[in-house]
């Protein structure tokens, strides 16, 4: 199990121990953070999973298509990520994770 502090929209603070193996979207949405729409399923194709990531030196690189769906973003960052295109690892202990603006 590792733990990941979320930071919902409202800015509330949320701490989970989670299980590695499945999608950062799956954990947050796992874990009762009901602000992570997900309606493409994980897919990459709709953004409704944009969180902000720290740090994002535990991380996969980004790839094209996910750079293509955070451009189109009114509140991309840099430490922008598409919480379905990230895989929880063992590397990730206390990764911190910030759930963006609706777009």
């Amino acid at each position: 199990m590792i733990n990941i502090h979320v930071t919902t929209r409202n800015g509330s603070p949320i701490d989970l121990s989670v299980p590695t193996g499945r999608s950062l979207m799956e954990t947050l949405r796992g874990g009762g953070i009901d602000d992570i729409a997900a309606l493409c399923g994980g897919s990459c194709s709709c953004a409704t999973c944009h969180v902000y990531v720290e740090p994002s030196a535990y991380l996969e690189d980004i790839s094209d298509g996910e750079a293509d769906m955070l451009d189109s973003l009114l509140h991309q960052k840099e430490n922008s990520r598409l919480s379905c295109q990230i895989t929880v690892t063992e590397g990730m202990d206390d990764l911190r994770v910030e759930i963006a603006p609706e777009e």
